[in-house]
């Protein structure tokens, strides 16, 4: 084979060019090059992702302490908090129909009960529901370890009873609640007519100003530091009130605040009696009330 023809082949791709050389001993190949370079970038490409995989293990390794020293920041901040905020004094304001120990088992029962942090985001203007007569209930810390129970209680002015039940109502008439067990503190509304008792609505009696009426009169027995267990109203509408076994017949609805006032100077000169103060025609002076003692046969 020729020079020239040996060259045409090399170019074709052979990669195998025979020695040209007469003497026949020797075989140059071509292309040796081509597969050491192949070697090196291989052996590059290698290098290249070990040091890939390190960074990602160093990047693994850095994340996973990152993870572990903030999970322990929020353990200590945890358990100071627990320690810290631990409740040991409570004052309660606002409650009328619940003993303070009642209020402060309502509000500290459950899980993180005696932290005051957690209580004061807990109970913040919260409302109640499923106890009777709270609106709602406030926790304000005064300090880590000392906290105050705010009781909104629901306004009511009184209740009547119906199917062996009470049913109290607030200032407008409106039944707030159903219950069972009767409250300290509320009088009994009595001599208003009313066929049915639908919670949250209206009482339906006929004279709706009947329950202005009874608003104001607790609002000035509140004022006077008394309490009557039951209120009547006649077909005249006339009030009288009752405190065991003492009357107070008031009449209409004139001067009532002179009268109540006058009542509350009275009623301890009729201890352990029973009988009716007669204050109709009181007008806030003069002597003109009397005692009448019932009838003992």
């Amino acid at each position: 084979m020729d020079r020239k023809t040996a060259k045409k082949k090399l170019r074709a791709g052979t990669g195998v060019l025979p020695a040209v050389s007469g003497r026949g001993r020797f075989r140059v190949v071509y292309g040796g090059h081509r597969e050491l370079s192949v070697g090196r970038a291989s052996a590059k490409r290698r290098g290249g992702l070990e040091s890939l995989e390190r960074r990602r293990g160093r990047r693994g390794i850095l994340a996973l302490s990152m993870l572990l020293g903030t999970a322990a920041v929020l353990t200590a901040a945890f358990l100071f908090i627990l320690k810290y905020f631990h409740v040991n004094h409570i004052y309660v304001e606002g409650n009328l129909h619940y003993t303070s120990d009642e209020i402060i088992q309502m509000v500290t029962g459950g899980r993180f009960g005696d932290n005051s942090l957690f209580l004061s985001l807990k109970y913040r203007d919260r409302g109640m529901e499923g106890i009777p007569f709270i609106e709602t209930m406030d926790v304000e810390v005064l300090a880590p370890d000392t906290i105050r129970i705010i009781v909104y209680e629901k306004s009511v002015a009184g209740y009547v009873k119906y199917l062996d039940r009470y049913m109290y109502f607030d200032r407008d008439g409106i039944v707030v609640e159903v219950s069972e067990t009767k409250t300290e503190g509320i009088p009994e509304i009595t001599g208003i007519d009313f066929s049915q008792v639908v919670l949250y609505e209206p009482l339906p009696v006929e004279n709706q100003n009947v329950f202005r009426e009874i608003l104001s009169i607790t609002q000035i027995l509140s004022k006077y530091g008394l309490s009557a267990d039951k209120i009547y109203f006649d077909n005249a509408g006339e009030m009288t009130l009752y405190f065991g076994q003492v009357r107070a017949k008031l009449g209409n609805s004139g001067n009532v605040e002179e009268k109540v006032a006058r009542l509350q100077q009275l009623l301890p000169s009729a201890e352990g009696k029973k009988g009716v103060f007669r204050l109709e025609n009181y007008s806030g002076s003069g002597e003109n009330v009397s005692f009448e003692l019932d009838d003992q046969n």
